[in-house]
């Protein structure tokens, strides 16, 4: 039995004023198959990714089963994250607004336990748990087991992938036998299926087709560009397109430290959410995420399953991901409660044929958008500055701001309109100085058209001055190091800093030819690192240099394959 609204449900009335309140108008496709059988009384397996309803899914069963006159722990839901459990925990008490008696807890490591114990003293009917922590208090005799009549296992293939296996089948284990199991789980591994032999009574497999997986209203785009330039594209369109909140992805938890660093030597409010933050670092990212006080969020994927924010309008796959299924995922923070949302990916050489397997995956299509130009930064910015001019001016008392103005014309040699441009030159900054001129790539050549691209690659782009300086990865320099270290000293704006390339004991950097002698000579002596720096133009030998440097490590990379 499938449900087209949810007024056909045979559920307390209360449940059914609270999904109202929150704007849920029909269920989802896992909604629509999973709420009749868990109300049946059926175990379960959704498979089904995020962000397409399945926490309501279970909650609304969950509240339905619950006796609001019983205190004791009647239903546990185990999430893999801490941040996937204050997520379900916060849906089932809106959904539970107006269902007094019922009270649920979300419980997880990073929070004291004290408080906790005290909280489940006092009468909990939900638990929404880590496993780790769950069996902690299992083990310390303040959650008890024996009233349980259902247990969730939400991101069951994550949980088994971060290699809770163990401890879900302990938790499992003190459970009374006759309870119902309902699994979710975006794929469907051979562990998975070995759980639900062993801990369901046969389950009814509900599976949201792949066509259903993306979300409609995402407009998906891609743009070939190679790593140097990645990081400059992703300024313009933040600039162009000037998104109220955005997620950009990388695939490790060190690529996403240095965009960070990176955005923020350019003035962007960024910051990172990935496997290596403790708890309560994730809790703070999350809550700036959320109020706007970062508007970047740096990503990777593991850490994104706690994202859950509405106003996400704009998704950057920085790196490619390695799975077709985090392209849904990823794509899936925006777009959200009816809202329209996009995606950029960023892809070059063997990478389009990656994307074209996206593509067939979601069965969707990216459309090529071009790199935006400085005249298309230029337009926003200006746009954007005339706008706030308006407002100024119809808020109006610029009294005093009109004397200022006045003063200031009669003691120089200027018209208004040539004051009014310098304004207009200081509050937009540094132009940018160059345009981004991708060379289509060199797919299935040999190794000579490889370096030939490393031998184009040490040119200085038009505009720019390519410098070297003595410091690397064995100093444990950055991007932002470099970046910072420029702005800094020499005065001029990062986001004017070109591609940079960091090597073990050496850098090369490209700066604008205008401001060359400032950096070379205001970064004399300078320490960056703790390192005492020499900086200078780089010359043909640095050049030959790099190029045998990425000879030397496609070399070792291919002995290694080998």
């Amino acid at each position: 039995m499938n449900i087209t609204k949810f007024e056909d449900l045979q559920i307390n009335e209360g449940i059914k004023k609270a999904i109202s309140e929150m704007g849920f108008e029909e269920p989802s496709p896992i909604q629509a198959q999973s709420i009749p059988a868990v109300l049946a009384g059926q175990d379960i397996i959704g498979q089904a990714q995020t962000g397409t309803g399945k926490t309501a899914a279970f909650s609304i069963p969950i509240l339905e089963m619950i006796n609001p006159n019983d205190r004791s722990l009647q239903a546990v839901v185990l999430c893999p994250t801490r941040e996937l459990a204050i997520q379900v925990s916060t849906e089932i008490s809106k959904l539970a607004k107006y269902c007094p008696g019922i009270k649920a807890l979300p419980i997880y490591g990073g929070q004291a336990i004290d408080r906790q114990i005290k909280s489940l003293k006092s009468g909990v009917q939900i638990i929404i748990g880590t496993p780790g922590r769950t069996i902690d208090h299992i083990n310390r005799r303040t959650l008890k087991m024996d009233n349980v009549k259902m247990v969730v296992l939400d991101e069951a293939d994550e949980m088994l992938d971060m290699g809770f296996r163990e401890d879900i089948e302990m938790i499992l284990s003190k459970t009374p036998e006759d309870r119902q199991t309902t699994f979710f789980s975006a794929t469907m591994p051979k562990g998975i299926l070995d759980l639900t032999r062993r801990y369901q009574k046969d389950p009814t497999h509900i599976k949201v087709v792949r066509r259903e997986l993306t979300v409609p209203n995402i407009k998906q785009y891609y743009i070939e560009t190679r790593a140097a330039n990645k990081l400059e594209i992703l300024c313009r369109l933040v600039d162009v397109y000037n998104p109220k909140l955005s997620v950009a992805f990388c695939n490790t938890k060190r690529k996403a430290d240095e965009l960070v660093g990176d955005l923020q030597a350019r003035g962007y409010f960024a910051d990172a959410l990935h496997g290596d933050l403790k708890q309560a670092q994730r809790d703070i990212v999350m809550d700036k995420f959320r109020h706007g006080t970062i508007d970047i969020l740096v990503a990777t994927d593991v850490a994104a399953r706690g994202i859950d924010v509405d106003d996400v309008e704009c998704v950057f796959n920085y790196d490619l991901p390695q799975d077709e299924e985090y392209y849904v995922h990823r794509i899936g923070r925006t777009g959200r409660a009816g809202r329209e949302g996009m995606s950029f990916s960023f892809v070059f050489g063997k990478e389009v044929r990656k994307m074209k397997d996206i593509e067939r995956y979601t069965k969707s299509k990216l459309v090529k958008h071009e790199i935006p130009t400085i005249s298309d930064v230029e337009e926003k910015k200006v746009s954007a500055f005339f706008k706030d001019v308006n407002e100024t001016l119809e808020k109006g008392n610029l009294t005093k701001q009109l004397k200022w103005i006045e003063e200031y014309c009669e003691n120089v040699d200027y018209s208004t309109v040539d004051v009014a441009a310098a304004l207009l030159k200081l509050s937009l900054g540094e132009e940018l100085s160059k345009e981004i001129i991708e060379e289509k790539p060199r797919r299935d050549r040999g190794e000579r058209g490889d370096r030939s691209r490393g031998d184009k690659k040490v040119v200085a782009q038009s505009g720019m001055i390519r410098l070297f300086i003595n410091v690397g990865k064995n100093q444990r320099v950055q991007a932002k190091d470099i970046v910072g270290a420029i702005a800094g000293e020499a005065g001029i704006p990062g986001r004017v800093v070109g591609s940079i390339d960091i090597y073990d004991k050496y850098t090369f950097v490209e700066v604008p030819k205008k401001n060359a002698m400032t950096v070379l000579e205001k970064m004399k002596d300078i320490k960056i690192k703790g390192n005492k720096i020499n900086i200078e133009k780089a010359n043909k030998r640095d050049n030959k240099k790099e190029n045998n440097y990425k000879d030397y490590k496609k070399e070792v990379k291919k002995r290694h394959q080998q």
